[in-house]
């Protein structure tokens, strides 16, 4: 079989690096992929929002199976162009990505079929949601409504904070037409945890659940960004609050999803406080880095789940999980998730024991090179979250670059 997988981080090379365990998969290409994919598939050299190019790469090179990482070609109608075409492919359709690549679709969707969730309003006039910022109780949650790398989510303790969030948002436009649109919503107490789930658009079986770590520095302190680590199991998760999740989340998106035609995984941002369980944010695909935990927790053939959604038959599988927990650090680089260098020559010494998932990275004269704000993903499996701590931040002191961070509080 011969499988295309369409991104370039960490959660790319997590992907393949699953799958390469199975001796069905006998070629795989990464569009663009990284310097890590590079050792797995062949890395081609194609842009993930080029539809029509990642499509007519397909077709030449019989691709069986098509697998879509990130959220961008997703919103684009990656899924629609590829099915229209009689190609293969994981994930939902266009109209199905609206869950993640609009805010105000998201919440609005919530709203009508009963998902708990924060109190929200949507705006498109900047001095309308000012208005409504002044007079609103703190703190409060402005989101911009489309996709921003996981960084247009700003927590606002007054009304400053607030108003500075606003105008960079809609008036300096911080995240491009993203933020033409704002969600201000109730801020909610809890823990949050991440739960992944496959669906084939009828049935949805949920992975085993991670807590995401965003803020940039220890403490959760500094700016949002796309994720500095994960851990899985996410102890909030409870047996009490998994089985809420299930009767008052999963089971009424999953109806709400029927007719969306979606095929991949969805992915519940929770708010878990005590028994109450309500959701934060929809993603349209694999976490990220949710997943470089999660795989490595998976005992069922990843193919075999992913064959059961592209058929519609998820219902007659089976999906086995490890105890063991697991953990995830990614190593970033000093200026993330604002500006910084790249380019810069890495060195990676004795790394045993864990799995170095690559996602900023390029090869450059044969070397790897950092080339975006996350470099890697450091993950490990392990008898107890101590001796996978251990695994994941030794290894990480045998990576070397220049202005190398990372959480050291996981």
């Amino acid at each position: 079989m011969k499988i295309l997988i369409v991104g370039s981080g960490g959660r790319e090379h997590a992907i393949g690096w699953k799958l390469s365990q199975d001796s069905r998969v006998k070629k795989m290409y990464f569009a663009p992929g990284n310097g890590g994919t590079a050792a797995i598939g062949e890395n081609v050299n194609l842009s993930v929002d080029s539809i029509d190019d990642l499509l007519a790469f397909a077709e030449k090179n019989n691709i069986d199976l098509t697998i879509v990482g990130p959220e961008l070609p997703l919103t684009l109608g990656i899924a629609d162009k590829f099915k229209a075409a009689d190609r293969r492919i994981f994930g939902p359709s266009q109209h199905a990505a609206q869950l993640e690549g609009s805010k105000a679709f998201a919440k609005d969707f919530m709203r009508k079929h009963g998902i708990p969730t924060a109190d929200y309003n949507v705006y498109t006039d900047a001095e309308e949601a000012l208005r409504a910022a002044e007079n609103a109780k703190y703190p409060l949650v402005v989101k911009a409504d489309g996709i921003a790398a996981g960084k247009g989510v700003i927590i606002c303790e007054n009304y400053a904070l607030a108003r500075d969030a606003l105008e960079g948002m809609m008036n300096a436009k911080r995240f491009g037409a993203a933020g033409n649109t704002v969600v201000i919503e109730e801020f909610m107490r809890g823990t949050e945890a991440s739960v992944l789930c496959f669906t084939d658009g009828k049935t949805m079986k949920p992975m085993v659940a991670a807590q995401d770590y965003k803020r940039a520095l220890d403490g959760d302190l500094g700016l949002n960004t796309g994720g500095m680590g994960s851990v899985s199991p996410a102890f909030a998760f409870t047996e009490a609050a998994e089985s809420v999740f299930i009767k008052t989340v999963m089971n009424p998106t999953l109806a709400g999803i029927a007719n969306m035609d979606y095929k991949g995984v969805l992915y519940f941002g929770l708010m878990i406080n005590g028994s109450d369980v309500r959701v934060v944010e929809f993603n349209a695909r694999f976490g990220d880095p949710e997943t470089e935990a999660v795989l490595l927790r998976l005992k069922t053939p990843l193919l075999d789940i992913i064959e059961a959604v592209c058929a519609g038959e998820l219902d007659k599988v089976d999906i086995e999980w490890s105890d063991n927990p697991a953990i995830c650090v990614v190593a970033a680089l000093d200026g993330y998730p604002g500006k910084y260098k790249t380019g810069l020559p890495i060195e990676i010494g004795d790394t045993d024991g864990v799995q170095v998932f690559h996602a900023g990275t390029a090869l450059k004269d044969g070397k790897t090179v950092t080339s975006g704000g996350r470099v890697f993903a450091v993950s490990a499996m392990a008898e107890s979250l101590d001796a996978a701590r251990c695994a994941v931040y030794n290894a990480l002191e045998n990576i070397t670059y220049e202005g190398i961070k990372y959480r050291r509080d996981l």
